[in-house]
């Protein structure tokens, strides 16, 4: 299989790690190769956390700056710092909640106006859909499954359409125990039925 390269960016404490885990454990059950690395700047602290998840053929486990074929985004400010990692063809999927730094709360610093950034990404990059996936979450029981529902707009982008949906649900039924994983797989099906209503929509930050 052709390498795919999914950079997967949030800030601490949104279950960055666990959605690249599950990612990798339904691609592992699909018989696709999987490489995965980290990045952890200050995570306890609302700090970036990185994950980059390589499937297919290949023996690296970083991705260079314009080789994401895929961009997941768990908060907008860090979507677009991570937007070096884009070229044309790159699929970015963001949630469009934001997490303020402790810097804008004290007034120190300005953050970014979302919609307009968003815009501009989508410019440059071969399609971009943006969905409030915090809300999502929280609509299913608990805003600690915005990362499965992030996980669900990736599986329905079509971009990794060797993975189905059973095994992702396969994955997150391994992963946790009843109660919880019947939440999250809630939140699975959410994110992957609102991805499909924000590319049908007309929103300037759906795929080009």
């Amino acid at each position: 299989m052709k390498t795919t390269r999914i950079m997967i960016v949030a800030v601490g404490g949104q279950g960055n790690i666990l959605a690249a885990k599950l990612l990798g454990e339904a691609a592992l059950s699909c018989g696709i190769d999987v490489r995965m690395s980290e990045f952890h700047g200050m995570a306890q602290r609302g700090g970036v956390v990185e994950s980059m998840v390589l499937l297919g053929d290949g023996a690296g486990y970083c991705i260079a700056d314009g080789e994401a074929d895929v961009l997941l985004g768990f908060e907008p400010v860090e979507t677009l710092r991570a937007a070096r990692k884009c070229s044309a063809r790159t699929r970015v999927i963001t949630n469009t909640a934001p997490i303020l730094p402790f810097t804008v709360a004290l007034g120190h610093a300005v953050y970014p106006d979302i919609p307009l950034a968003l815009q501009s990404l989508a410019s440059r990059v071969g399609g971009l859909t943006a969905l409030d996936a915090t809300t999502l979450a929280r609509l299913v029981g608990s805003v600690q499954s915005l990362n499965v529902v992030m996980l669900g707009a990736l599986a329905s982008s079509g971009v990794l359409s060797a993975i189905g949906t059973g095994a992702f649900e396969k994955a997150i039924q391994g992963k946790m125990k009843a109660p919880l994983a019947l939440q999250n797989l809630r939140a699975f099906q959410s994110g992957y039925a609102a991805y499909q209503n924000e590319v049908r929509g007309n929103s300037a930050c759906a795929e080009q």
